[in-house]
């Protein structure tokens, strides 16, 4: 189990502002249930949904930025735990481009794979290994999604979103709740593993096309920002919600 307890060159949770957050929380005084529920807590709605320049960053860029989405977000994710000597690893897969739609728009969306990485985090809890993936939303963001499409009675596809049931979201961390506590017992990659493999998925060409396109949604979001729209109330790395999304 030590593996996946270990410090990384993304997991580098001897980071003196980990370090500081750790301690502000207290989250080495507190039970493991309790400890495991407060980290989820904290990376789900006080790191924001929002893209940063790139997947590969390490935990403490992710938690300087103040926002991320499931690749970075998870990445700050297992780094406290493990700081917290709770065992983690990742799981990835790659998923269709639509999932981001809305979230990615014009060119970002269209220069984007059309296959992109996705993973989820998974801990080791009272001996079986636990999926861990509803921390990648905010619940402010997931709120304002469900306010501008509160006609969806089904399911819903879009905006970094994928749910059967769009109106009974469960994001809230529980025991029982085995949508967001699940047994998995399968090995899974690690987060360097991963990262390799989202490098050979994508070629250089389009590597490079996608980069561009970030920077092109941050700048067009930050001029966004500083337009009349306060209504939002996002930061400038975050996607906006319009009137109304893809969904059943």
């Amino acid at each position: 189990m030590d593996k996946y307890l270990k410090e990384t060159k993304m997991l580098n949770y001897s980071n003196a502002n980990i370090q500081q957050l750790i301690r502000e929380r207290r989250w080495k005084n507190i039970n493991e249930f309790e400890r495991l529920k407060s980290i989820y807590d904290f990376v789900r709605d006080e790191i924001l949904f929002g893209y940063n320049i790139d997947d590969n960053v390490p935990a403490s860029k992710v938690l300087a930025d103040g926002y991320g989405q499931c690749n970075t977000k998870g990445t700050l994710f297992m780094a406290i735990l493990r700081a917290c000597n709770i065992p983690c690893r990742v799981h990835g897969f790659t998923i269709d481009k639509k999932l981001q739609k809305g979230a990615m728009t014009g060119i970002v969306y269209k220069n984007a794979p059309q296959n992109v990485f996705h993973s989820w985090v998974e801990v080791y809890f009272e001996d079986r290994w636990y999926e861990l993936e509803a921390f990648i939303l905010d619940k402010k963001y997931l709120q304002k999604l469900q306010e501008k499409n509160s006609d969806c009675k089904g399911a819903f596809c879009g905006y970094g979103v994928a749910v059967k049931d769009f109106k009974n979201l469960i994001i809230d961390f529980s025991e029982t709740s085995e949508d967001i506590l699940r047994y998995e017992g399968v090995h899974v990659f690690s987060e360097d593993e991963c990262s390799k493999k989202y490098q050979t998925e994508v070629t250089e060409m389009k590597k490079i096309m996608l980069l561009l396109s970030k920077v092109t949604c941050i700048m067009a979001m930050a001029l966004a920002v500083l337009s009349v729209n306060s209504t939002c109330g996002f930061t400038a790395y975050q996607p906006d919600v319009p009137e109304s999304l893809e969904h059943d």
